[in-house]
């Protein structure tokens, strides 16, 4: 893993919200299949980290939790970025031995195994190829969906899973969207992100020439519906500015866009035109 895609100057995404119908049920699985650590906990609340420090994943049950609907915006899966193939190689034998349903794909710039939670909450947990294996041209990077070759991911490492390495990141996220244009605008004029692949139904956008902090699909239907606020899904994630000044530049560009943004505390909040929920931090 290359750090520079996560840290200044880069904007990358931070932390993932998710609501839960089982805080329980929610947190044996992120402990035990995942690997995550518990960060900090209530009734009601998990705060998950891979370092014991940084807060990654935050599991919240809603009083009147609904399951998860189909056929609306909001996450499709949250990807979890390992340091190594090693890592991952033990990921893949720790899941198979716990009995979680893997999906598994090569895209080129990383190898990538997908799973869901007891919510149908969708899971990306992938290593980047080197950088400098990745193909660029016109200013996108070549990607694509192919098979995994899952026995030599096997065979890259005898270390045994011991819960998610203390280099772990929030590599991407991936959401649905009502419509592509209006996003595009958003994120693009607005947030300071750039196209870097475009797929049928897809955009694929980042900065500091990663493949891709933010995926962006209208494979749920164009023109749905945000899910209900307490249903399973998606509640809100964090983008992670370099310093102030380019923050204040992108709050300046999504409110000349007509865009309300919120200030709460130390973050803006803004919602997508999709109604995904996003929290602009400062990196420390």
């Amino acid at each position: 893993m290359e750090k520079q895609f996560f840290e200044k100057p880069a904007t990358y995404v931070g932390e993932v919200n998710i609501n839960v119908t089982n805080l329980d049920k929610a947190l044996s699985f992120y402990q035990e299949v995942i690997g995550f650590e518990v960060l900090e906990q209530s009734d009601q609340k998990a705060v998950l980290t891979a370092d014991g420090r940084t807060p990654l994943l935050t599991l919240v049950q809603p009083a009147d939790a609904m399951p998860k609907e189909g056929r609306t915006t909001g996450l499709f899966h949250f990807a979890i970025l390992l340091p190594s193939r090693a890592d991952l190689s033990s990921f893949i034998k720790h899941a198979a031995r716990a009995g979680a349903r893997l999906g598994a794909s090569d895209h080129l710039v990383s190898e990538a195994l997908y799973l869901n939670d007891p919510d149908g909450n969708g899971i990306e947990v992938y290593r980047d190829r080197p950088s400098n294996e990745w193909e660029w041209s016109d200013g996108q990077v070549a990607m694509s969906t192919e098979p995994l070759d899952a026995d030599s991911l096997v065979a890259e490492s005898d270390k045994e899973w011991n819960g998610l390495p203390a280099g772990t990141v929030m590599g991407h996220i991936h959401l649905h969207v009502a419509n592509l244009q209006n996003t595009k605008t958003f994120y693009i004029d607005g947030l300071g992100f750039e196209v870097v692949t475009n797929y049928p139904g897809a955009l694929f956008t980042s900065t500091a020439d990663y493949h891709h902090h933010i995926g962006l699909n209208i494979w749920n239907g164009e023109n749905v519906p945000a899910p209900s606020e307490n249903s399973a899904g998606l509640n809100w994630y964090s983008l992670v500015f370099p310093d102030e000044q380019t923050r204040e530049e992108k709050v300046k560009n999504l409110e000349n866009q007509g865009v309300t943004v919120q200030k709460e505390t130390n973050d803006y909040i803004v919602k997508d035109p999709s109604g995904n929920k996003i929290h602009m931090q400062l990196a420390d």
